[in-house]
């Protein structure tokens, strides 16, 4: 039965980027993420839902070095026309980055996160978000990672997904999986 996503919500896709993806061993079910994703952007935007992408800026130590082939968005990743696009220095996409004016000045209470990497930049990402009174809904399946020395991908990606909703916090974490979600259509009147 799919969840309804309420108004003055946006979507943010976290670090979908060619040297993240194209990795050896890639992300777990990398492919099927970027796919989920796409399906989530696809929504929102029909519906009038924002859409954030945030690029991380790195070096050439990790491929991320700001306009290089490994800092482009991934190739299969399609972004709504209209989209925001954020760049950002650290796992937290809102340090040092204008995301909390965008999201203020849209009237945006909900955020629905989706990208790269679980355990780092979605984890960090979440927790700021909740700490700025933003609710959070997670695409529990739009979200990934690589193995780790102590951890498999889906074992973070689980546990993750099991942690948040049950973190204390003023506001809330929502766990729905890509295809559970629906989005109320947006009105400009409102």
């Amino acid at each position: 039965m799919p969840s309804l996503i309420a108004r003055h919500s946006a979507v943010l896709v976290v670090d979908v980027q060619k040297a993240l993806f194209h990795t050896e061993p890639p992300p777990f079910e990398a492919d099927a993420v970027v796919a989920r994703v796409n399906h989530v952007t696809s929504l929102a935007h029909r519906s009038g839902v924002p859409v954030v992408i945030v690029q991380h800026d790195g070096d050439s130590r990790d491929g991320l070095k700001p306009f290089s082939p490994g800092w482009q968005l991934h190739e299969q990743l399609q972004v709504p026309a209209g989209a925001v696009h954020i760049r950002k220095t650290t796992c937290d996409a809102f340090f040092e980055t204008n995301l909390e004016t965008e999201l203020r000045t849209r009237r945006v209470e909900s955020v629905i996160l989706a990208g790269y990497a679980t355990d780092f930049c979605i984890d960090t990402t979440l927790r700021n978000a909740l700490s700025r009174n933003f609710h959070v809904v997670v695409v529990g399946d739009a979200h990934t990672t690589n193995e780790s020395p102590v951890l498999k991908a889906l074992a973070i990606r689980d546990h993750l997904n099991w942690a948040w909703p049950n973190c204390i916090c003023k506001t809330s974490v929502r766990i729905i999986n890509a295809h559970d979600l629906s989005f109320h259509d947006e009105s400009p009147s409102e």
